[in-house]
C-alpha cells in the first residue's frame, strides 16, 4: 500500500524536478559561456549581480511573490494558484491538456529554478575560462579555426564534464529541499507534500518509504550521469579504471 501511494505521487515530483533542472541548464550553460567570453565586461557584472540576488532569495519567498503578482493576488490573475492540472482536465483535448499542464506548472517550476542559476552559471563560466586559457585552444586558433569552431568542437566537450557531474546533486537538491515547500505552497499532490503530511501524522512507513525512494532515485541519476560522461567524451573508458 505504501509503494502504491508513493508511485501515485511520484510523477508530480519528478515532473517538477525535471522541468526545473532543464530550465536551469538551458539558461545557465549559455549564460556561463557568454560570461566566460565577455569576462570583466558590463554584461558579466550585471548578470553576476542578478544571479547572486536570485540565489539569495529563498525559494518559498519567491513563490509567494509570484503568487501575489501573477496568481490572483494583489496584481494579476494569469496563472492558477493550486494543483498541477485543472478540474476539467479529463474532458480536454490532447493539445488543451498539454497547455493546461504547463499553465499550472509554470509558477512552481520558476520558483524551484530561481535558486539554481547562480551555482551552475558560475560553474559553467569558470569551467570554460579554465579551458579557454589552455594550450590546445591556442593551437586550434593557430590552425585557422574560428571562435565558434574552437568553442563547440574543442572547449565544449572538455568543459561540460564537470557540469554533467553536477546534474545528480542539482536534481536531487530540487527534489529533496525545494519541492517540499513548493508543493505545500501550490498544493501539488507530490512526494514533498506527502512527506510533510506523513511527518505531521507520524506515518513512519510512508516516511521511510519516501527516504528509500529518494535514495534509489539518487543512485539511478548518478548512474545516468556516469553514462553521459562517455557520451560527451568518448575518450573516457570506465573499463580501464
Amino acid at each position: 500500500a505504501v509503494i502504491d501511494l508513493l508511485l501515485e505521487k511520484l510523477p508530480v515530483s519528478i515532473s517538477l524536478g525535471l522541468w526545473s533542472t532543464l530550465l536551469i541548464y538551458l539558461i545557465s550553460i549559455p549564460l556561463g559561456i557568454q560570461k566566460a567570453l565577455k569576462e570583466g565586461s558590463t554584461f558579466d557584472s550585471i548578470t553576476s549581480t542578478l544571479i547572486i540576488i536570485g540565489n539569495a532569495i529563498p525559494t518559498f519567498l519567491f513563490a509567494l511573490i509570484l503568487i501575489i503578482f501573477f496568481a490572483g493576488g494583489t496584481y494579476f490573475n494569469l496563472f492558477p494558484l493550486r494543483g498541477i492540472i485543472g478540474d476539467d482536465f479529463a474532458n480536454l483535448s490532447l493539445f488543451d491538456k498539454i497547455k493546461d499542464y504547463f499553465w499550472h506548472i509554470t509558477l512552481p517550476v520558476i520558483s524551484l529554478s530561481i535558486g539554481g542559476f547562480a551555482t551552475l552559471t558560475l560553474l559553467s563560466k569558470n569551467s570554460f575560462l579554465e579551458e579557454i586559457h589552455k594550450q590546445y585552444v591556442q593551437l586550434a586558433f593557430a590552425k585557422g579555426l574560428n571562435e565558434s569552431q574552437v568553442l563547440y568542437r574543442h572547449i565544449f566537450r572538455n568543459a561540460m564534464l564537470i557540469i554533467i557531474a553536477s546534474i545528480p546533486s542539482a536534481l536531487l537538491g530540487i527534489l529533496l529541499s525545494g519541492s517540499l515547500l513548493i508543493e505545500i505552497i501550490f498544493s501539488l499532490d507530490g512526494l514533498g507534500l506527502l512527506g510533510y503530511e506523513s511527518i505531521i501524522t507520524r506515518d513512519y512507513p510512508v516516511i521511510f518509504g519516501s527516504l528509500y525512494l529518494f535514495t534509489l532515485f539518487g543512485l539511478i541519476v548518478g548512474l545516468i550521469s556516469d553514462l553521459l560522461y562517455t557520451f560527451i567524451d568518448p575518450r573516457i573508458n570506465f573499463q580501464r579504471v
